[in-house]
């Protein structure tokens, strides 16, 4: 399982690695297009979607080490703490792709803006 856990990590670097070349090429299109202003707002946008997932992924490998490969009491607590922690990030990144808090969002609103 310590295998799987890694594995999840690179994938999770990985992902934030791919997210950054993908948002600089979102970031240069607009530029194009748009200008600045909108680059800019594209590139927050798109990575910031990128760490949310880079994010989870990295919690889901924390807790796959935690909870299969060494579940001790102090492990478990310092897991406790990095949820908390990616939590708060991951929170606050949505407050600042959207412009608002989730619980704010319109009720039929599916869509993802990029």
């Amino acid at each position: 399982m310590d295998l799987v856990a890694r594995i999840f990590e690179y994938i999770g670097v990985g992902v934030l690695c791919a997210g950054l070349l993908w948002s600089v090429v979102v970031a240069a299109g607009a530029w194009r297009r748009e200008g600045g202003t909108a680059a800019y707002q594209k590139v927050r946008a798109t990575f910031g979607g990128v760490l949310l997932l880079g994010l989870e992924i990295l919690v889901a490998a924390d807790l796959i080490r935690t909870v299969a490969v060494a579940p001790t009491l102090e492990n478990v607590a310092v897991l406790g703490v990095i949820v908390l922690i990616r939590t708060f990030l991951s929170f606050s990144l949505q407050i600042e792709i959207e412009g608002r808090v989730p619980w704010k969002r319109s009720a039929g609103r599916t869509d993802v803006r990029l």
